[in-house]
């Protein structure tokens, strides 16, 4: 019987992610303005997020202000973390430190694979090459100090989530920023705080998946796959949205599982390409990393 009940759920959640593409078939059919309204509302919802986020202030943008700023107050306040602990983080992914007999679901290195597999690519890749053809050469120095200090912001981050994190009587482990926030705010007295931001960041978290998390990553991998083997996007559409039902309606230790699986061969191509594009166009190195000194304090508005 719990093999039919999981069976059943299965194909249950598989059918759920088959119905908004078969009533966006039937819907554009009809009227062919589905997609239009669709549009509409994202774009005006984008702007309106894009005016305060983005709100200049002496030409520096305030989400740029916010974050690099937190940054650079956790990395001081942390000692330096994230270079005193480098050496030691090397250690915890290697497994030094496992102990089955701990609470969790997943290794230290299925964690640390299940966030890689939404960062390389999204962010290695496509982030990167968005940046450097907005912002030009020097956006490569700003990404590498901004990662060099974010370090530290996500040691805060992972370290708040252990330490609110939730273990049901079953073992399943709950926790995030949702909790953090919550939880750590009504400790200092500001609980309707934690939970109105607790609450804001789990809509816009959902809203992150389904746009960075599924559309740019879904539309950016059948650009690639469309370009060697000829097939219609609904296909291609339907072919990943049963294969990440497969995955992720089996639970976060599924997840942790499969991308402990692939993220380490995804890390090896990513490294070995970037090498290989580097050694084919080694004569063409100097010039480039001529601007990415020069052109950071240069750049045009």
């Amino acid at each position: 019987m719990p093999k039919l009940r999981n069976s059943t759920g299965l194909l249950a959640g598989l059918s759920l992610l088959l119905v908004p593409t078969i009533a966006l078939a039937q819907d554009t059919d009809s009227s062919g303005g589905f997609l239009a309204t669709i549009d509409a509302f994202f774009v005006s919802l984008v702007t309106f997020l894009s005016n305060i986020l983005f709100f200049s202030i002496q030409g520096v943008p305030l989400i740029v202000l916010w974050l690099i700023g937190g940054a650079i107050f956790f990395t001081i306040r942390m000692n330096f973390v994230n270079i005193r602990a480098f050496k030691h983080s090397i250690f915890v992914i290697a497994g030094h430190y496992d102990d089955p007999s701990e609470e969790g679901e997943l290794t230290h290195f299925q964690a640390l694979s299940a966030a890689l597999s939404a960062t390389v690519g999204l962010g290695n890749i496509a982030g990167v090459a968005i940046a450097v053809q907005t912002g030009g050469p020097g956006a490569v120095v700003w990404m590498t100090l901004a990662g060099i200090f974010g370090m530290t912001s996500k040691f805060v981050e992972c370290t708040l989530a252990q330490k609110y994190r939730q273990i049901s009587p079953e073992g399943h482990v709950s926790g995030g920023p949702m909790y953090y926030l919550r939880d750590g705010l009504a400790e200092r007295g500001l609980a309707p705080l934690g939970k109105a931001l607790a609450a804001i960041f789990a809509v816009l978290c959902i809203g992150g998946s389904i746009g960075g998390g599924n559309m740019f990553q879904a539309n950016q991998s059948y650009q690639a796959v469309s370009g060697i083997i000829a097939m219609p996007s609904w296909v291609y559409g339907l072919a990943i949205a049963v294969l990440v039902g497969l995955v992720i309606l089996g639970g976060i230790q599924r997840i942790g599982s499969v991308a402990s699986a692939l993220v380490p061969s995804m890390c090896a191509i990513y490294v070995i390409a970037a090498l290989w594009i580097l050694l084919a166009n080694l004569t063409e190195i100097p010039a480039p990393s001529a601007l990415f000194l020069v052109k950071p304090l240069r750049q045009k508005r």
